[in-house]
């Protein structure tokens, strides 16, 4: 049997070998950090006796340990045609390893002759004393039985808290549709409870919450499911409301440990044209009152918000000890400037509802930022650069389909360090938020048809694989993460080990040792090669040592 461990960097493709990846044989981690690392293998012969292998632990940190299988998903559109930038692991149509499927059945797992990987997650929570423990991992199969051993120094020093904020657009109806639920049935509650969780295990801090339903990825007159937390009335022309789903939600954040809630966009995306749906039970009848045929600027639309705003926020504030503050609102995503006038307008429309609490929206035109009609902009990382050079404070970034060319991403095609590059970005240029669109979008373009997310990672060959969501339904409603998660979550803890080194050390020392020897980085231009971030870390983890009383 050949085995070997190797870094989360790393991706192991069935067609592959061990031989040609970078062993691992040591690594260090801080008290209270989660750190991953892979055990590929591949067995000699497969027959009726070792069609299964077994993968076992022993080490003193056994118990904090975590295993996944690496399971591969097909990817028709690994990239747009005509735009390889160099920096992708394939281009051709294949499978990609990205799902973890959590080990059941006291770590049994179907085998082939084929390359398979083993995910590795430690977390000790803080739970042991600064020292080397050796984790030695073992696979059996049939008469053949391997292992291989790491050791693991936990460093006496901890990661601060998360300050960066993120969020990954998350997609009631699209949990709804992938398990036949109903309107917030407990089988929903449950699915909802189980993505928050994973969300916020993975760095998520924030959480777009659907007061009203999206008005996301749809096409011109039609609809997704309506996923409203808010419970609207009409009667005799008088509005009325009721919040208690948007209670619940809100306490299944808090259990989560989820910070903010990005409240859903007020109107339509790419022009803000239109008003969400909206529904309401009017005289006793339960029906839609706002929608596609509704223009945005509608003077009932306004009287609405006028209403539904300062009322949930009231809520929030007496219902859910001060949770008003936790809000954050949109507008409408990815406005151009031919829409700067209509954008300007509504955002003069919602403002004075708002409290003062911020305005984000997705978009890339400095001008927005410029006239005051957004709070926080969030920019593309490819179009980031005016916001940069004119030194926006608590500046966010996004990036989606559109960002292939040069700058950080995680489609499924992309080495893992192209993905994992971003946290030491957001540290040079003191990042203080990051938003992406998909956390789980099951949809086509559009949202016109559902998908199976095992089965199709580009949205119906809408986007490149993996851009769409970074993370699977699994069986019983549970969340699954995928590879391209955890890789992002460790680019959050570079981050917090950065900013810890730098509370030791100073910015500027800092950003020597993460440049040293090597040219500039910026969000365009950073070191490709798959040992950079695991030296760079080690580097920075012996300086928090060095420097730690």
């Amino acid at each position: 049997m050949l085995i070997k461990a190797i870094t989360s960097l790393e991706k192991c493709f069935p067609d592959e070998y061990p031989v040609s990846k970078h062993g691992l044989s040591s690594f260090s981690m801080l008290k209270n950090e989660r750190y991953s690392f892979q055990v590929c293998f591949r067995v000699s012969e497969v027959n009726t006796s070792s069609m299964h292998a077994t993968v076992t632990v022993d080490s003193p940190l056994a118990d904090c340990v975590s295993l996944y299988r690496v399971r591969c998903t097909p990817a028709e559109l690994p990239i747009f045609v005509g735009h390889n930038d160099g920096n992708y692991l394939r281009t051709e149509p294949g499978l990609f390893p990205d799902v973890l499927e959590p080990f059941e059945n006291g770590g049994h797992v179907s085998v082939s002759n084929v390359l398979h990987s083993v995910w590795i997650e430690i977390d000790p929570k803080g739970s042991f004393p600064a020292s080397a423990y050796p984790v030695t991992v073992t696979v059996s199969s049939g008469g053949e039985k391997a292992s291989v051993t790491c050791l693991c120094e936990i460093i006496d020093a901890e990661l601060p808290p998360q300050e960066l904020i993120f969020t990954q657009w998350f997609y009631v109806d699209c949990l709804m549709n992938y398990y036949r639920t109903g309107f917030y049935d407990e089988r929903l509650w449950t699915a909802i409870d189980s993505f928050m969780t994973n969300a916020a295990k993975y760095g998520q801090n924030m959480i777009l919450t659907p007061v009203l339903s999206p008005s996301l990825d749809t096409a011109v007159g039609t609809y997704r499911k309506n996923v409203q937390l808010a419970d609207v009335r009409v009667d005799g022309g008088e509005y009325s409301f009721d919040f208690s789903k948007l209670g619940r939600w809100v306490d299944l954040c808090d259990k989560a440990g989820i910070k903010y809630l990005e409240i859903n966009h007020f109107f339509t995306q790419w022009g803000a044209a239109a008003c969400p749906q909206v529904w309401a039970t009017v005289d006793g009848e339960y029906k839609r009152i706002f929608g596609w045929d509704t223009p945005s600027d509608s003077p009932e639309y306004r009287k609405f918000l006028s209403l539904l705003i300062p009322a949930f926020l009231e809520y929030l504030r007496t219902e859910r000890n001060g949770s008003d503050r936790r809000c954050r609102f949109h507008i409408s995503d990815e406005p151009s400037l031919e829409q700067l006038d209509k954008y300007k307008e509504l955002s003069d429309m919602v403002r004075p509802f708002t409290e003062g609490l911020p305005i984000m929206d997705a978009l890339s035109n400095y001008e927005f930022y410029k006239l005051g009609l957004v709070d926080c902009p969030v920019p593309s990382t490819d179009h980031a650069s005016a916001f940069i050079e004119n030194k926006v404070p608590d500046l966010w970034l996004y990036y989606c389909c559109g960002q292939m060319n040069g700058v950080s991403n995680r489609f499924l095609a992309m080495p893992s360090a192209r993905n994992r590059i971003i946290g030491t970005q957001f540290y040079k240029y003191n990042i203080a938020g990051f938003l992406q669109w998909g956390y789980n979008f099951y949809n086509t373009m559009l949202s016109l048809t559902e998908i199976n997310p095992f089965n199709e990672s580009d949205a119906g060959g809408f986007v490149p694989a993996g851009d769409p969501f970074s993370v699977y339904p699994g069986p019983d409603l549970k969340a699954w993460p995928s590879l391209r998660e955890v890789v992002f979550f460790d680019a959050i803890q570079d981050l917090r080990a950065l900013r810890l080194l730098e509370s030791m050390i100073g910015r500027e020392k800092v950003m020597h040792e993460i440049e040293n020897g090597i040219p500039e980085i910026t969000l365009a231009r950073y070191p490709s090669e798959i040992g950079f971030i695991p030296s760079m870390r080690e580097r920075v983890n012996a300086l928090i040592k060095k420097h730690t009383r």
